[in-house]
């Protein structure tokens, strides 16, 4: 009887991730000649499933089985000889000329995979012809077998120690059922010596452009590597050396000295920045024991000490002693600079702790500079603040809601107040909208010819100017430095005609070029250059301004103006 053999077919919990991988799977099983006897899968997923499947292990085989093999071939010969005579295809003395010389000669299938039966039913003929039956020729096998280095090519994995692949030998006998001791003989027999311990140097064979040898490890488990023969990338070829008396040398010591001149000159730079940097620490250290034992004294004597925020937070970049604050509209002069344009109307402003550090002074001296100019801080954030006009322009205190103070500035020509003081829309105040401001031609300035190589701006400085209500309107340009704005936009914002709009600003002096080499007409107010400009893309007309060389030149060197940027 047939003998079975069971395993149990699985895809997992989850299942295959697409039916061409379960497919797959199902025809690997049948290659390899499995039958599946019980296949269930999952209800919520069909590619998830359990089943059995089974294969023999030996071929059953009796007389009868054969004997009707053998009657079912006759029976298929003697009905194509029929069908071949009735069609004329084939005589039927030939067919019938052919029968089998044996029962048992075609019983088994050549394509089963099993070694054919031998007929041994003349095997006490001594006339019987030699039966050259392939399975008794051992000798000729071993010319069909690989070498040793090509059985372990497919075994070999990448050695992790040092460079090429290797493999256990212990691995290959169980993989290739031998014991160890006959493949370490076979081994030997190829000519490798089999290395004492983990520190014996290797002995390196090559076969075929490949380096093979054996090591030990730490465990006294024996591998064969191999890696690539290592090939010549270069000829070693002697090298003349320099005759003193060659020109090239001094060239050589010139250099050499040179680069010794800029190591020295490097070397006393940094040591020159440490010593600067050290001193400057002990200077800032000094200041501020002063300052602990100033307040150490204060707090004694009974005075209130210095504000918490001060206190903790020292200015960490006041590496030179605190210079005196400029007085009068000197030091409005120099906070203008500092201030940026305000975010929630027109005017610019600026917080006194950010302009405390740009001057690298006290919050409070500031503010009590600011008061003696007549700039009163108010008591509340929900107190109006008091305007004051100095020069040309207005200024006043106010607060936030969480206590800053800032200070604020318009032109003198621009805010408007009402019957409480207090600065109307025109003046730059928190959450109040820019009104429409008047336009009026004053006398056109002289424009700046294309032929001057060095333009000068042309003065637009009365206080009624346009310049200074629509200076307020300009943005701050995203690259470069200076602001701009489209006329259109403009135009628009302030209610006014585009047309009279554009023909208030050329009679300013504003003159649009006419074309990509002629230079515009350049007009300044208050410390600035403005001029028009037409985008080459879509034909729009833009108004540009920023900070003039003249203006630049008298700000103070202790405040940094703020970067503006360039025109579209």
């Amino acid at each position: 009887m047939s003998l079975w053999e069971y395993k149990h077919i699985t895809s997992g919990p989850h299942g295959f991730a697409t039916p061409a991988l379960l497919e797959s799977y199902l025809n690997q099983l049948g290659k390899d000649e499995w039958e599946i006897v019980n296949f269930q899968p999952l209800p919520a997923n069909p590619l998830a499933f359990n089943g059995i499947a089974r294969r023999t292990t030996l071929r059953d085989w009796t007389l009868e089985s054969a004997a009707a093999a053998a009657a079912k071939i006759e029976a298929d010969k003697i009905r194509a000889e029929f069908a071949a005579k009735f069609q004329g295809n084939a005589p039927a003395a030939e067919s019938s000329a052919e029968k089998p010389n044996s029962l048992v000669a075609d019983t088994a299938a050549p394509e089963d995979g099993f070694r054919k039966l031998r007929d041994t039913t003349r095997d006490d003929d001594p006339d019987a012809p030699e039966d050259g039956d392939e399975w008794d020729n051992w000798e000729n096998l071993d010319d069909d077998l690989p070498t040793l280095f090509e059985a372990i090519k497919p075994h070999l994995r990448k050695n992790q120690r040092g460079p090429g692949q290797s493999v256990g030998v212990l691995f290959l006998s169980k993989r290739w059922e031998q014991s160890e001791g006959d493949l370490v003989g076979a081994l030997k027999e190829c000519g490798f010596i089999v290395p004492e311990s983990e520190d014996t140097p290797p002995e390196y064979l090559e076969f075929e452009g490949e380096l093979y040898w054996l090591n030990l490890n730490n465990r006294h488990e024996l591998f064969l590597n191999t890696r690539e023969k290592p090939r010549p990338v270069f000829r070693v070829v002697p090298a003349k050396k320099i005759d003193p008396a060659d020109p090239v040398n001094g060239l050589l010591a010139d250099e050499a000295a040179a680069e010794q001149a800029e190591h020295a000159r490097r070397d006393a730079e940094r040591v020159a920045r440490e010593a600067e940097h050290a001193s400057r620490r002990a200077e800032r250290e000094a200041q501020r024991l002063a300052e602990s034992e100033k307040r150490k004294q204060q707090s004694q004597a009974g005075a209130p000490p210095a504000s918490s925020e001060q206190a903790e937070t020292p200015n960490p970049k006041s590496d030179i002693p605190q210079a005196p604050l400029p007085q009068g509209e000197e030091l409005l002069a120099a906070i203008r600079p500092q201030m940026r344009r305000n975010r929630r109307g027109p005017g610019y402003s600026g917080s006194t702790t950010y302009l405390a550090r740009a001057f690298k002074c006290t919050e409070t001296d500031l503010v009590t500079a600011l008061a003696a100019l007549g700039l009163n801080v108010p008591a509340n954030a929900a107190d109006k603040p008091v305007p004051s006009t100095i020069g040309e322009h207005v200024y006043w205190l106010n607060k936030d809601s969480r206590g800053a103070i800032w200070i604020n500035g318009d032109e003198a020509g621009a805010p408007q107040t009402d019957v409480s003081g207090a600065p109307t829309s025109a003046a730059p105040v928190e959450g109040q909208p820019p009104e429409a401001f008047p336009l009026e031609t004053p006398a056109p300035a002289p424009i700046a010819r294309p032929e001057i190589q060095a333009p000068k701006p042309a003065s637009a400085t009365a206080s009624g100017s346009p310049l200074a209500a629509v200076r307020l309107l300009l943005k701050a340009n995203k690259r470069g430095t200076g602001v701009s704005a489209e006329v259109g936009q403009l135009s628009q914002t302030l209610e006014q005609d585009h047309q009279h709009f554009l023909a208030v600003l050329t009679g300013l002096g504003l003159s649009l070029p006419a074309n990509e080499d002629e230079k515009p007409g350049f007009v300044e107010h208050d410390g600035e250059v403005y001029w028009l400009n037409k985008n080459a893309k879509d034909g729009s007309v833009w108004l540009n301004a920023k900070i003039s060389k003249s203006a630049a030149k008298k700000a103070p060197p202790t405040g940094k103006p703020r970067a503006k940027k360039t025109a579209k």
